[in-house]
């Protein structure tokens, strides 16, 4: 592992630059998605996009999996905390997440309810152990990359006996996402904004590996390159992403090679085919239902599955009329196209997820300053 300032070198962004200006054919327009929002918030946070020429377009993805959980999950999570008063576990940015009415976790804490925020799925454990007399039920959320965590904490809980945790599993699935976006017929349909290419999750390819993209990439006939969190891999990824689209590729790239390999994590990977398997079909915030796109506790372990120990009813419902989280979501707009952005919506006052987690696309606008007026 090198060390994080030879990603950060000033020259090398500025050669590399060079190099992107020079590979760019002036008379066509390139526009590569990154879906994750760590790339983003590096995008902004550097400056990247001004290093680049005005051809070559960034489209802000899903982001997180903050951002892309539908307000009616968030519902759900406050009707488990008022209604059957368990001891609700969850990760710092969901407290502040938007549900309907503009009620918060948060809100609900301040009100009486007992939720709690964890650094990780082990806190959860041990509140279950200090509290035997109540039900404490740990909030999942996240893409692959969080979900062995959550699988080590329900094995933990089973080989311990502990009767009075189970888990809200709201583990989402990348492929498929990507998948769905490319369906969309608002996509197809976007005319001068169609998506050349895309930059792979880091994080999330650290545990699937590279070879779950290489189907839709070979389907869509779309290159992706999978990019680590750098200023300078996001730059050699758009680099790698120029030449496949100039040169008609559509392959699957591995450019954050000292982290992610084409296998992936086999280890962490057979723990979650252990205690999870794949739902029918789950709703993501911006693109609908998506079939095959989340996962569910397994029968062997249910007793641990808190939407089968608790009565937990479907609830739909519908963002902040005029937020254009959805949209900015799938890709389609940019936050600044928001009525809502910088106006009613801050990171002090939030209206949509996308400004709420710290991986949103809004976040990464205001935060870094350039569209706060």
């Amino acid at each position: 592992m090198r060390y994080v300032e030879e990603f950060r070198s000033q020259d090398l962004a500025l050669k590399l630059a060079r190099t992107i200006k020079r590979e760019c054919d002036p008379d066509r327009q390139y526009n590569l998605m990154e879906f994750c929002g760590g790339h983003t918030h590096a995008i902004f946070r550097f400056g990247v996009q001004d290093l680049l020429p005005e051809n070559l377009r960034f489209v802000h993805g899903p982001g997180c999996p903050v951002c892309v959980l539908p307000i009616g999950r968030i519902d759900n999570a406050i009707h488990l905390a008022t209604e059957h008063g368990v001891i609700l576990c969850t990760y710092g940015d969901m407290m502040r997440v938007p549900a309907s009415g503009r009620k918060s976790l948060l809100k609900v804490k301040a009100e009486g309810g007992d939720v709690r925020m964890v650094y990780s799925t082990l806190d959860a454990l041990k509140i279950a152990r200090e509290n035997p007399h109540r039900e404490v039920v740990f909030f999942a959320i996240g893409f692959e990359t969080t979900t062995p965590p959550t699988a080590v904490a329900i094995k933990q809980a089973q080989a311990e006996g502990l009767k009075n945790f189970s888990v809200f599993c709201n583990h989402v699935l990348t492929p498929a996402a990507i998948q769905n976006i490319l369906e969309s017929p608002e996509v197809r349909e976007m005319g001068p904004v169609t998506i050349d290419g895309f930059f792979g999750p880091s994080h999330v390819s650290s545990i699937i590996g590279s070879r779950p993209y290489e189907f839709f990439s070979e389907e869509f006939q779309k290159p992706v390159v999978i990019a680590g969190f750098e200023p300078l891999d996001v730059m050699q990824s758009a680099l790698m992403l120029i030449r496949q689209i100039n040169e008609g590729r559509h392959e699957v790239e591995n450019e954050y090679t000292r982290v992610v390999s084409r296998e992936g994590n086999l280890k962490a990977q057979a723990l979650v085919a252990e205690v999870m398997e794949l739902r029918r079909s789950f709703e993501w915030r911006g693109l609908g239902l998506v079939p095959y796109s989340a996962l569910q506790i397994n029968s062997a372990y249910e007793t641990f599955d808190a939407e089968k120990r608790f009565e937990i009813p479907a609830i739909q419902a519908s963002d902040v009329k005029g937020c254009e989280c959805p949209r900015i979501l799938r890709g389609v707009k940019k936050p600044t196209d928001c009525q809502l952005f910088g106006t009613v919506c801050t990171p002090e006052n939030p209206m949509g997820s996308c400004m709420v987690s710290s991986e949103g696309a809004c976040a990464a606008y205001w935060s870094y300053g350039r569209f706060r007026h």
